[in-house]
């Protein structure tokens, strides 16, 4: 299965909720800035087991989560994972 990079950045307006998802982000990922995060050569099953966990504690109508490809040494915007149907296959 191929592996890819992943970007990951959140916006997340409780305290609460901020603190669980960034425990979440922090023990599978590296964080790069106070909101961003890199998620290294990992599988289609890894990224989608990570964004089921997360989503337990986001508050869509609230909070801002977003999840970028990176390809080539660059972020692929056009590609950002759907977190309202991220099983689909990237």
């Amino acid at each position: 299965m191929a592996k890819k990079d992943f970007l990951i950045s959140y916006d997340i307006s409780n305290k609460k909720r901020l603190t669980k998802i960034a425990k979440i982000l922090e023990s599978q990922t590296i964080r790069i800035q106070r909101s961003v995060y890199f998620y290294e050569q990992v599988t289609q099953k890894e990224l989608n087991a990570l964004i089921a966990e997360v989503l337990k504690f986001l508050d869509e109508e609230a909070d801002d989560l977003r999840i970028y490809t990176i390809k080539d040494k660059g972020i692929h915007l056009g590609s950002a994972i759907d977190l309202h149907n991220p099983f689909i296959l990237i």
